[in-house]
């Protein structure tokens, strides 16, 4: 066999592993096992199905040949071993590696049942150079959840905090819809829920549309009110992270342009990537201190 008929092989096999092992964590965030039936194809000969274990992904050895994703696993694990106050959530977005296909932003609307007109994962770009010679750069933009915040501090009510964890947190039942913290915010990361549907001046509302989503770990109805009316934001996916899984729009990046991670622990893969000579932050003069990074 050639060395690039190797090559290929080789990585077609590390992404089957990824694929398996991804999906068994998934699966079963909190247990490390997954139980699945095999069928005759896979050497049962009953037909009747096998019991297979997959390691716990914090048990898997990483190179790399690996895909990061199985890495950022592991690194949030790790994370949710410790309490609260002692993990610090970022985020590393590689503008080299994005494509600008928007798929982030999709998957985002999907997992957090987004209505029209929020937004929490725009994608910015950017043109550069002079015809002929142009090029577009991209720029994913969630929530920065910045270290001082200028959101926090507008809010009347105090309906928005920062965690321990360094997420920026809306309390729905609280918020009185004002929009003092979407003027406030200098990145537009914040959008208000003026409770429109996508079918609306349509016979019915599809099944979609009415289902609750998930955030803050709290199940939300909007046809019983918020988040309907209130100031709306990215989360992290929180509500993903408590069950071990990393956030929506990590998962779903075809160029693994997004990385995940606590920056309180020195072995994690978002640690390494922040200290790169080539990471910038927006609006740094604005004293916000964010914690999305961006490496250019």
């Amino acid at each position: 066999m050639s060395t690039t008929a190797e090559n290929k092989e080789n990585n077609r096999r590390n992404f089957l592993r990824s694929a398996l092992l991804l999906g068994a964590s998934a699966s079963l965030a909190t247990s490390g096992v997954l139980v699945s039936r095999l069928s005759k194809k896979t050497g049962d000969p009953q037909g009747e199905g096998t019991i297979v274990k997959i390691p716990d992904p914090q048990t898997l050895r990483i190179d790399d040949n690996s895909d990061v994703l199985l890495r950022m696993q592991q690194d949030l694990r790790r994370a949710l071993a410790k309490p609260m106050e002692q993990r610090k959530w970022i985020m590393v977005i590689d503008t080299r590696k994005c494509v600008g296909c928007h798929a982030c932003t999709v998957s985002c609307m999907a997992e957090n049942k987004l209505p029209p007109g929020v937004v929490y994962r725009p994608v910015v770009s950017e043109e550069l150079g002079k015809y002929p010679n142009v090029q577009f750069r991209f720029f994913p933009r969630p929530c920065m959840q910045c270290e001082s915040p200028s959101c926090t501090v507008v809010c009347p009510v105090k309906a928005t905090w920062k965690r321990p964890d360094g997420v920026v947190a809306i309390d729905y039942d609280k918020c009185i819809g004002c929009r003092y913290c979407v003027t406030a915010c200098p990145y537009g990361a914040r959008t208000s829920d003026f409770g429109e549907y996508y079918t609306d001046k349509t016979p019915e509302k599809q099944p979609y549309e009415l289902l609750p989503n998930h955030e803050y770990g709290k199940l939300w109805n909007r046809q019983e009110g918020s988040p309907k009316g209130n100031a709306r934001k990215c989360t992290f996916c929180l509500h993903r992270l408590n069950e071990g899984l990393l956030p929506q729009c990590v998962t779903t990046c075809i160029g693994r342009a997004t990385y995940f991670g606590d920056a309180n622990d020195e072995d994690s893969l978002v640690t390494e990537l922040a200290k790169l000579p080539n990471q910038v932050k927006l609006l740094e003069e604005k004293g916000t201190k964010p914690n999305v990074i961006y490496l250019i």
